[in-house]
């Protein structure tokens, strides 16, 4: 038997701190590559214009290290223990490793926001540092540690999927029955994990470990399938971009870059099948440890990048906030680009809950909402003097059940990401009023239109509270207009059509 390895309980807290930091300002190189490849080859202007966002807003983030998102994610560490290595500490591996989580999301040059409650099912208290992360490990022969970790934004998780199908279904069916439903709110383009076999919560996880893997469709597109799995990527891969959604949600040629899949074996009367997607904003890493001190990720080299410079659309509409009226809302299409000026509120899924709670109570609001427009974000904590940390939308379904109620309110305009549920739509059009689309995964470069940013309500709430933002030439698009026209309807629609009559894939 070989020398045992020392893993010291230092080096994996720094080890874990380090690459948590890393991903959450540099992108995989792989996805890049291959997202400045689907740049190239889309046909459509809105998805293109998205996909521009993301690339430029990647370059800034690499480059300023600050947050891609301002979702900073729930952390997932998975470690491949080797047999002869030993922790030398004290403390349980999962207080070690959230302490590596704790120091990432608390470092003072680029703190990160924390998403992570604990009492989910009741008070829903925010940790504030992140913790605890969700941990997996994995026993392994040899000498060294394996480092995987990965930040997984709430909105490509909460479209996870799972079923336990019957043995003769066919997973490509089942795949593409749910990408409707999925809709944008997970942020495509990006890639779908599978997991296919073993029980239900192992099929879980099983989708989420093939995240971790590099993106390599084009090269396996390139030699062809070698086996029935790799065969399986490839289906549903082309299956998924030919329903037409694209970038965002607003119609194009990419949806997925590329479908990753690990299986294992599974009882007979059954076959389960799990599917997560990454978003936009994927965050992964991987290194390893062999007890000589903490494992650190090289940078990458930012003239891989690929050079797409985003600029506002030279036909958008410039639109001042502070003196925003009923009439112009009305003239608004869907579809049309906007430059957003002046102030506007802020408010997600908490602050609307209170104010619901201080309606019902007759307690008087501590704004007024009348004539104004509300971004649905949950900010990051500014750094280095900055007015407020990367600002991107959150998805704007959760808000659906609060529409009617903050509409009767005055508001004028809604800002988030992602579509609109039926029923949201309606409202929207009842009221005469419009629902606006910033892009998910371009925080940061969202946060740049940004120019002064204050508390003014809730400020308990922390990332939840409600803020004023006073901005300038904050693009977005006119994705549900005062007549109940849908850009995410409609587009997906008409792109997925277009695919099959011109076989563009």
């Amino acid at each position: 038997m070989s020398d045992m390895t020392i893993i010291r309980e230092d080096d994996l807290i720094e080890t874990v701190a380090d690459a948590l930091q890393y991903i959450s300002y540099y992108h995989p190189l792989d996805y890049i590559t291959a997202l400045g490849e689907a740049y190239k080859a889309e046909q459509g202007p809105a998805a293109k214009d998205a996909i521009a966002q993301i690339l430029a807003n990647s370059r800034m983030c690499a480059e300023g290290h600050r947050p891609i998102c301002q979702d900073t994610g729930i952390v997932n560490v998975f470690l491949k223990w080797g047999q002869n290595c030993r922790l030398e500490s004290g403390r349980s591996l999962q207080e070690v490793v959230d302490e590596g989580v704790r120091r990432a999301y608390n470092h003072p040059e680029n703190k990160l926001r924390a998403s992570i409650l604990a009492d989910p099912a009741f008070t829903r208290r925010n940790t504030r540092d992140n913790t605890p992360c969700v941990l997996s490990v994995e026993m392994v022969p040899g000498n060294t540690v394996g480092v995987d970790v990965a930040a997984k934004g709430g909105g490509s998780e909460n479209k996870s999927r799972f079923k336990m199908l019957n043995p003769s279904d066919n997973i490509v069916d089942w795949v593409v029955e749910q990408i409707p439903a999925m809709g944008a709110g997970w942020c495509p383009p990006g890639m779908l994990g599978i997991g296919i076999g073993g029980t239900a919560e192992h099929c879980m996880k099983l989708a989420k470990l093939s995240l971790m893997e590099p993106i390599d469709m084009a090269q396996l597109k390139a030699r062809g399938a070698q086996s029935d799995l790799e065969q399986l990527r490839i289906d549903i891969f082309d299956a998924v971009n030919a329903c037409g959604v694209g970038a965002q949600g607003l119609g194009g040629l990419s949806t997925v870059l590329d479908v990753k899949i690990l299986d294992w074996p599974c009882h007979a009367a059954g076959k389960p099948v799990a599917m997560i997607p990454n978003c936009a904003a994927t965050r992964h890493a991987h290194v390893v440890m062999d007890g000589s001190g903490p494992a650190y990720l090289d940078p990458p080299d930012l003239s891989l990048w690929p050079d797409v410079e985003w600029q506002p659309d030279a036909a958008a509409k410039r639109v001042d906030l502070d003196h925003l009226t009923s009439e112009e809302v009305s003239s608004w299409k869907a579809g049309d680009r906007l430059l957003l000026s002046g102030g506007m509120l802020t408010g997600r899924d908490a602050a609307h809950k209170r104010i619901q709670d201080m309606l019902a109570r007759g307690e008087k609001l501590p704004v007024d909402f009348r004539g104004r427009a509300i971004y649905y974000v949950g900010p990051v904590d500014p750094v280095m003097g900055e007015v407020v940390g990367p600002a991107g939308p959150t998805t704007a379904t959760r808000m659906d059940k609060f529409t009617e109620m903050m509409l009767d309110l005055g508001l004028l305009a809604m800002i988030g990401k992602a579509e609109r549920g039926h029923d949201a739509v309606e409202v929207i059009s009842r009221f005469k009023v419009a629902y606006l689309m910033a892009v998910g995964g371009a925080a940061y470069l969202v946060s740049r239109a940004i120019k002064e940013a204050k508390v003014v309500a809730f400020e308990d709430m922390g990332m939840e509270a409600i803020y004023e933002f006073t901005v300038k030439d904050m693009p977005v698009t006119v994705a549900v207009d005062s007549q109940g026209t849908n850009v995410h309807t409609l587009a997906p629609a008409q792109w997925k059509e277009r695919i099959a009559r011109e076989k563009l894939l």
